[in-house]
This record gives structure tokens, C-alpha cells and sequence, in this order.
């Protein structure tokens, strides 16, 4: 059969579309695999987040050639989107298809390369076992914020019909996975024709209600998103007490500059409310350093801020400027050094955060959904608030569901004993 590596770089979104390409193509006759070696076709999905972002989807496409020189070169998603010319005439790629043709990827492909063999493969043959699934319930963004060029390259607000969404999470059921995440550009405007469900609560309760779903998440969400209806959801033990809340700055000023929809006061009292709602919550959280113009007492503001408010994660990262964004064109007078300073300060606090959250937990019992096994028979899992956990086993935990006892911390994530069955040595 002929066989196609398919890979993707930046947010759960872009995960969420691979994952349902790879079944098209599967279902058409193509043997994936995570080779790039023997690949006839290599498929990537871009992002455009950050120029890094960029920098490494060129060297993913570029190494894919020089690994497999005859294979098909493809690549998606938002770099291809903003910058599709340039990835075709520079040989980077042999197509650079926009977001508007991504869905035709399989039939373009087959056009190209046609499978050999003719039997529909299994979408899971060739590839890691993922015991989490992402399933995409919308797209778009019509926020524009200063510095993001998504909605750029995402375009405006849509969101998939209900059934739909509820078709896919059934399939991704029936595949064996076990935690379904709900993701997309925007997740909290999701709306179908202003009918029932009506908005992300609706959507939640219709999947908890009309499946049998072990584990659903939910991505990224803003603080306006975490309604009364929504948090009365989290009832249900099912749905992970997990929440990723982007401030990208704890500076009111920068807020505004960036055109954040939301205040320091807003996203406190949002953050406040569904810990109330939720015990044990995890709240996660993507925070920026050196945006244009961001003073010694802005980003001291924004450190003292951040760490008040505990988080369980800081996803933390340097500004980098987007073509075709107003942050763009602002001036900044902020030295790189300096920069690099500040950087290195809120990475150390987020590890801190990160720790403090974790350790709270050690001594009790949690289920955790083991995901693979990392070499030397260990085992590496996540509780449904999002903790990390590592064990020692013979046994085959992939995708499984297990009663453990959190009893120690190594690196950034706790050792667990397995109460079910027997003990799990940490060796």
C-alpha cells in the first residue's frame, strides 16, 4: 500500500483536523505511518502563531524531502494559508493547499499519487495509539487582537452542526478512545442557528447526555465563556475539571494595547468563580512577555499578577511580530537582552505555579488515563485535572483507566501507585 506521514505543528485545532484527515485517507487505501523515511506522500499542518512556528514548519518540510526525496510534499494549515506562493515556487513544498481546499486533501492526493492496493486501511495502523482524540466543533475568529494573525488566516466565526460533532465524537468513541477533547479557534462562541444546543453548555450537555463517553475536555476558553450553564456541567464527573484560560498579560495597560476583550478584574472574578463551582480545578493559562511597548513596571505588573493567581500551567512565550497585525507596526524600544530577562523570570514562576498546584495532591487516590509506555516499562498518564503521572509496570496500561495513588514527585510529574490489581512498583 502506498503510505502517508502525517504531521502536525501548533494548537489542538490543527490536531483535531490531522486526525480527521488521516482517516479519509486511510479510508481510500493509504497505509499511515510515522516514517518520513518510507513515505510516498508527506502531509504537514502548518502554523503561523509565532515565527518560530514558521521556522519550524519549513525545516519539517524541508527534511522531509531530503529524507524521502521521491514523496509528494504537502502542506496545510495556517503558514500554507498566509504564505502558499512562496512554499511552492521556493520547492519547499509541491502543494501548498489553503484552508478552503484542506477538506479536499484526500481526493487531491489521489489524484496525484494514487494508493496502490486498493483496500481501505485502518486509520490507527501506523501510528501511535492516542487514548485522547481531538474533535474540532468550530473555527474562526472575530476577536483581532492586536498581536494574532489567526483570524487572519482562520477567517470569521463557524461552527459545525451539533450532529455532526455528535457523529464524530460517537466514531471516536467506537475507535477506543477515551477522552474526547473539544477544540477549535474559539470554542466559547460556539452557536448552531440559534437553536438548542445553544452555544458550548448545550453542545456539552447534548455529548455527556447522548453517549457514553469515559473523559470530554475542553480547549482553550475566555473568561465571559465560563457561564453559570457551564459550570453546572461540571456536575458530571466526566467532564475533566480542567480549564485553559489565556490571559496573555497580567498589565491592564498591555490588555488594552493587545485588545484583549476582558480586564484583569473580569478574568479574576472568572477564575474565582469556577473554582468555587469546581473543586480540585486546574486553571492553565498562556501568558506573553515583551509585547510592544512593555515597560520594566508593565511586565513587573504582569508578573505580580500572574503570580496571585496559582495557576496549574503557564504556557509562556516571547511576542513576535505577525505581518498584516497592528502590533506590527508598534513601536518597541525593549532591548533583547532584557526580553530574554523577562522571559526567564516567568518561565521559573510558571514551574513554581506548576508545582505548587501538583503537589497538593500527593497522598490521594485519582484515576489516571495511562497514554503509552516511555521505555523501561514506564508509564506515563494524566489525571482528568491535567497532572502528570509516571509509574513502573509490565503490565499493558495503554488506554486504560486506573485507580492510582499519587505518592511522590520526580521532575514535573508524580510517581504513582497502581491500587487496582495490585501494586505498580516505581522502581
Amino acid at each position: 500500500m502506498s503510505r502517508i506521514a502525517i504531521e502536525s505543528l501548533g494548537c489542538k485545532l490543527n490536531q483535531a483536523e490531522v486526525d480527521s484527515l488521516a482517516r479519509q485517507l486511510a479510508s481510500r487505501g493509504y497505509l499511515l505511518t510515522e516514517s518520513t523515511d518510507e513515505a510516498d506522500v508527506y502531509v504537514l499542518n502548518t502554523c503561523t502563531v509565532t515565527h518560530i512556528a514558521d521556522r519550524k514548519s519549513r525545516h519539517l518540510l524541508r527534511a522531509a524531502r531530503r529524507r524521502s526525496p521521491q514523496a509528494l510534499i504537502v502542506a496545510l494549515g495556517c503558514y500554507a494559508q498566509r504564505d502558499p506562493g512562496m512554499l511552492e515556487r521556493s520547492g519547499i513544498a509541491d502543494l501548498a493547499l489553503s484552508h478552503d481546499r484542506k477538506e479536499a486533501l484526500a481526493e487531491i492526493v489521489e489524484s496525484i499519487r494514487p494508493p496502490r492496493g486498493g483496500q481501505a486501511g485502518d486509520p490507527a495502523s501506523g501510528r501511535r495509539h492516542r487514548t485522547r482524540s481531538m474533535v474540532k466543533i468550530q473555527v474562526g475568529c472575530n476577536q483581532f487582537c492586536s498581536f494574532c494573525v489567526v483570524p487572519l488566516v482562520r477567517g470569521p466565526e463557524r461552527s459545525l452542526p451539533p450532529e455532526d460533532v455528535l457523529q464524530d465524537v460517537r466514531e471516536r468513541l467506537a475507535a477506543g478512545h477515551r477522552e474526547i477533547v473539544l477544540t477549535g479557534t474559539n470554542i466559547g462562541r460556539y452557536t448552531w442557528n440559534g437553536q438548542r444546543p445553544q452555544g458550548l453548555a448545550g453542545l456539552v450537555e447534548r455529548i455527556l447526555s447522548g453517549t457514553d463517553i469515559t473523559r470530554l475536555r475542553l480547549s482553550s476558553l475566555r473568561p465571559h465563556d465560563l457561564t453559570p450553564e457551564l459550570a453546572g456541567l461540571w456536575s458530571d464527573e466526566r467532564l475533566c475539571p480542567h480549564v485553559h484560560i489565556p490571559l496573555q498579560s497580567g498589565c491592564e495597560s498591555t490588555l488594552r494595547r493587545m485588545n484583549r476583550p476582558y480586564s484583569l478584574a473580569d478574568y479574576a472574578r472568572a477564575v474565582q468563580s469556577i473554582r468555587e463551582a469546581v473543586p480540585a480545578l486546574s486553571v492553565t493559562t498562556d501568558v506573553m512577555v515583551g509585547f510592544p511597548g512593555e515597560s520594566a513596571g508593565e511586565f513587573e505588573e504582569s508578573y505580580r499578577f500572574c503570580a496571585g493567581m496559582d495557576f496549574a500551567g503557564m504556557h509562556v512565550f516571547p511576542y513576535s511580530a505577525r505581518p498584516g497585525t497592528p502590533a506590527a507596526e508598534m513601536p518597541d524600544g525593549t532591548p533583547d537582552d532584557v526580553k530574554r530577562g523577562r522571559l526567564q523570570r516567568m518561565l521559573a514562576l510558571a514551574r513554581q505555579s506548576a508545582r505548587h498546584y501538583r503537589l497538593q495532591f500527593l497522598g490521594q487516590t485519582m484515576n489516571v488515563l495511562w497514554e503509552g509506555e516511555s521505555g523501561g516499562g514506564t508509564w506515563e498518564g494524566l489525571t482528568a485535572n491535567y497532572i502528570r503521572v509516571s509509574t513502573r509496570s509490565s503490565e499493558d496500561l495503554g488506554n486504560r483507566l486506573l485507580p492510582v495513588k499519587l505518592t511522590a514527585e520526580k521532575g514535573q510529574v508524580l510517581l504513582g501507585e497502581n491500587i487496582e490489581g495490585g501494586y505498580i512498583g516505581h522502581g
